[in-house]
């Protein structure tokens, strides 16, 4: 999965799954066929090389599917979209998920460091959602966790008492 930032909002990331193939095509999520075995591959239509090739597409598909259903749910409310995949037509006449994305917001929340410290821990959980979080996940995992720091910063200097150096003292009695 390849984490992206997404070109027409600059408070948005997106986590974008690898493609195998570009077809550069996406739609929404849709739900592949499911049958146990086509009419084709049961008569032999399909080559050995096809079979493998359908293998593979299926194998794929599941795995961005699973990649970004992860991403999704861990984003909770900070998802701007549900999950959006590139795909590719198989040599069965199937649409087989390539790649995908989920937008999620990674703006601050505006005056109130302790909402952005729950929206950064929430960024960094959905980053790492995957099993398997690819190296751009990872970055904005580290984005997220550089966010937290900054909003726990601005927690401390707002609980800070004002410091009493150079004040006097009267100490009698």
């Amino acid at each position: 999965m390849l984490v992206t930032a997404s070109s027409h909002q600059t408070s948005l990331y997106r986590l974008t799954g690898r493609n195998l193939a570009a077809s550069g095509e996406q739609a929404p999520v849709e739900p592949i066929a499911q049958t146990a075995k086509s009419a084709n591959a049961q008569s032999g239509q399909y080559s050995p090389e096809q079979l493998s090739q359908i293998a593979e597409l299926k194998a794929r598909d599941q795995e961005v599917r699973a990649h970004e259903q992860a991403h999704l749910s861990a984003a909770g409310g900070i998802a701007v979209s549900g999950a959006r995949f590139t795909f590719v037509t198989g040599p069965d006449g199937q649409r087989y998920a390539t790649g995908g994305e989920v937008n999620i917001d990674v703006s601050e929340v505006a005056g109130d460091p302790e909402a952005t410290l729950r929206k950064a821990e929430t960024i960094r959980r959905a980053a790492l959602a995957p099993a398997s979080p690819s190296g751009p996940d990872q970055s904005i995992a580290a984005k997220a966790a550089a966010m937290a720091n900054k909003a726990r910063g601005e927690l401390l200097n707002s609980q800070k008492q004002p410091s009493r150096n150079g004040e006097l003292l009267d100490l009698t009695a």
